[in-house]
């Protein structure tokens, strides 16, 4: 079982002998799903080539903070937010105490800083080094933090020296970054998702829409996948790859929607309504296409419109309804709009995403959110979509989880 299938992880390689261990990690970390791209410092160069990385990684590798090509778009940002995890192998004593203080001096302990995903070190360096006290402050400070740390393992060392500080071997590496994420949260669960805008004719050729890329639903229906469950995709028109061991009904219209989902709805476990359903379409499409006339006034035209079914309204109308997640995209009092539509319509969560923020819009590939349930409120920082759909995934399991123990 590929226990990183869809995984990104930041390899960062540090000055010493084990690194060119970050080879044989690459592949296996590739062999388990992931997908790897590569940061080095300086030193680690001197101890096997960024050529050989970007070889085995399929990726160039990074190397310095102040690079014009990646700079303009502030590409430490985007590597960080790129990462479901930074893993530092091997990690020196200098980059553990550069850490520790907080340091940017370089693109590994900057996007470290820039970081919102965990990350993970495998200390490996001489066995009085790893002894000294003050690696040892360092590194309690780091766990005190939140950093992860794979080994050191202990024995013979390239100084000839015998102890402990030689890296945990590549093997365990990978069976310890596989346990940090989460696995098998909705394992027998199936999920049904909307994602994507609807298309509302006008007349054969034009149509009523709106800007959603339905990115955010297709990175859901990844994450719900890689958590164990069977999902159903129904898709607006998009421009997205659909992801692995998902299915999708591809639909354009609001009504579209609304008959796929009803169709298979009491199949489903979990609803997450991601779509921007059109809240209206027109009365009647024109059968032929509405031909400008060419007058010397400027002429009008009037569009007659009618509401569209409520699609996640109706499916908390049901007699045994699943649980309902919704998703409110507002420009203005983002909370207060969010909560009201959880209560109108019944749900059990509500993602609340202000799509005003250019950063975090219907077509920025990054998202900040938070999530509302009748008794709690959850920001998540602004990061990838993907990283978003983790964190969202994660709390609807927790909730399920709790509500299953209580019955």
């Amino acid at each position: 079982m590929k226990n990183l299938q869809n995984k990104h992880i930041l390899l960062g390689v540090t000055g010493g002998i084990a690194a060119y261990k970050g080879a044989e990690l690459i592949r296996r970390l590739q062999d388990s799903g992931a997908e790897v791209r590569v940061v080095m410092t300086r030193a680690a160069t001197e101890f096997i080539t960024p050529l050989t990385m970007q070889a085995l990684s399929g990726f160039p590798v990074s190397l310095d903070l102040l690079d014009t090509e990646t700079e303009s778009v502030m590409g430490h940002i985007e590597l960080a937010r790129w990462a479901d995890l930074v893993l530092v192998a091997p990690a020196s004593a200098n980059f553990l105490a550069g850490l520790r203080q907080g340091r940017g001096d370089d693109l590994l302990t900057t996007l470290c800083l820039a970081a919102t995903c965990p990350i993970a070190v495998a200390p490996a360096m001489n066995q009085a080094m790893w002894g000294n006290v003050a690696t040892q402050e360092n590194c309690a400070g780091l766990r005190r933090n939140g950093v992860i740390f794979f080994g050191p393992d202990e024995g013979l060392q390239a100084c000839g020296e015998i102890g402990q500080g030689r890296l945990l071997d590549v093997a365990h590496i990978v069976e310890h970054t596989c346990a940090i994420f989460p696995s098998n949260l909705l394992t027998g669960k199936t999920v049904m998702i909307t994602a994507g805008p609807t298309r509302e004719a006008i007349d054969p050729v034009r149509y009523i829409s709106n800007h959603s890329s339905g990115k955010q639903g297709y990175a859901l229906a990844e994450a719900a996948v890689e958590a164990g469950a069977k999902v159903l995709l129904i898709s607006g028109p998009v421009a997205l790859a659909v992801p692995d061991r998902v299915t999708v009904i591809n639909v354009v219209s609001a009504d579209d929607m609304y008959a796929a989902v009803m169709e298979n709805i009491t199949e489903c476990d979990i609803f997450i309504g991601v779509a921007a359903v059109a809240d209206f379409k027109p009365v009647a499409a024109a059968v032929q296409k509405i031909k400008k006339q060419h007058d010397t006034e400027p002429r009008t035209m009037t569009l007659t419109l009618v509401e569209n079914p409520d699609i996640i309204a109706s499916v908390a109308a049901l007699p045994t309804p699943p649980f309902l997640v919704g998703f409110a995209a507002e420009t203005e009092n983002l909370l207060t709009y969010a909560s009201e539509k959880l209560n109108r319509k019944g749900l059990d969560l509500i993602v609340a995403n202000d799509v005003a923020d250019s950063r975090i819009g219907f077509n920025s590939d990054n998202n900040g959110t938070t999530i509302i349930s009748k008794d709690k409120v959850t920001p998540l920082a602004v990061a990838s979509k993907r990283q978003v759909s983790v964190q969202i995934i994660q709390v609807i399991a927790d909730l399920l989880n709790t509500r299953e123990l209580s019955k």
